[in-house]
């Protein structure tokens, strides 16, 4: 009978047509999955690949061999993955991604409890600003917005996404408010430069009535990261455009104020993405729960809403 190792390595790099690439997701070497793949072949005695330098291409008889296994090959790791401890316990490597300054204000802290529930998972967290690709990179679960849902991936919302003006209560004292965002032309703006576009990005806001006006900023700062935009408005720079959930504590302690309260931008939702699975491995779907439940215990839903003034 063929190991499991001997299948994944077939299947991944069918799937992505490389060996390099199926070797990040199952956390393996180049070699490894290479050498797993020939073993297989070699027990079967069909040549499943042609090889290049190149790509990978399935042969007549891969293409079968993968549309046979490909499904069974899903089941059987969920089911090991489902009873991953003698005790029923969830466990092994928990690979998430998060957006860092969201998920070092609101996710790192709910770590010491999640462990102390879960003993026998490891987590493996990266903190980066780009949306991952969650099955081709091996990712368990990802936190944050604007991910294309690619097929096999689901998404949970869990607080909506809305950015809001901020800047420190000594700028705004040296400084007029504007009666809505046409105003902010006016004042020093703190932008951010898009990571992905290279782009100064811009935000249409609303209020509760329905009108709707351009945020234009005067480019006075220029960073590329949430992180740095925050700070730099918190040591009285300028305005900056931030989700409400970047700068929540700062709000609360009143080391940020809103520079207009009735005024805020929609970029979607902050979602919880993960692999649609019949049976999810027991470590993905604790994960999952204690999320859902810790947002509606710190009720982020209302808190991270820039529409409530």
């Amino acid at each position: 009978m063929e190991t499991l190792a001997n299948l994944e390595s077939f299947v991944r790099s069918a799937e992505s047509g490389s060996f390099s690439a199926a070797a990040r997701r199952l956390a393996l070497t180049p070699a490894a999955v290479s050498r797993n793949v020939a073993m297989l072949e070699r027990n079967l005695g069909v040549r499943l690949f042609q090889r290049s330098t190149r790509k990978l291409t399935l042969t007549e008889a891969g293409e079968s061999f993968l549309t046979a296994i490909g499904g069974n090959l899903e089941s059987l790791q969920n089911a090991i993955a489902a009873v991953s401890a003698e005790d029923g316990q969830p466990a092994g490597v928990l690979k998430i991604s998060l957006a860092p300054t969201f998920g070092m204000s609101h996710l790192l802290p709910l770590l010491p409890e999640f462990l102390q529930r879960y003993p026998r998972i490891r987590p493996e967290w990266h903190f980066e600003n780009r949306a991952v690709d969650l099955i081709a990179e091996g990712y368990d679960a990802a936190i944050g917005g604007g991910f294309e849902l690619a097929p096999g991936v689901v998404a949970r919302t869990l607080a909506p996404a809305h950015i809001i003006a901020v800047a420190s209560p000594a700028y705004l004292a040296r400084h007029t408010l504007p009666a809505d965002p046409s105003g902010l032309i006016e004042l020093d703006g703190v932008v951010m430069r898009s990571l992905s576009s290279g782009r100064i990005r811009t935000w249409n806001m609303r209020n509760a009535q329905g009108d709707e006006v351009a945020a234009v900023m005067r480019e006075a700062v220029v960073v590329n990261d949430p992180a740095a935009l925050r700070e730099s408005a918190r040591l009285g720079l300028g305005v900056a455009m931030l989700a409400v959930a970047d700068v929540l504590p700062w709000l609360e302690s009143g080391e940020l104020v809103r520079v207009l309260p009735r005024w805020w931008a929609d970029a979607g939702a902050i979602s919880l993405y993960y692999a649609s699975r019949d049976l999810l491995p027991g470590k993905t779907r604790v994960f999952i729960d204690f999320v859902i439940e810790a947002f509606k215990r710190e009720d982020y839903a209302r808190r991270f809403a820039g529409s409530l003034g």
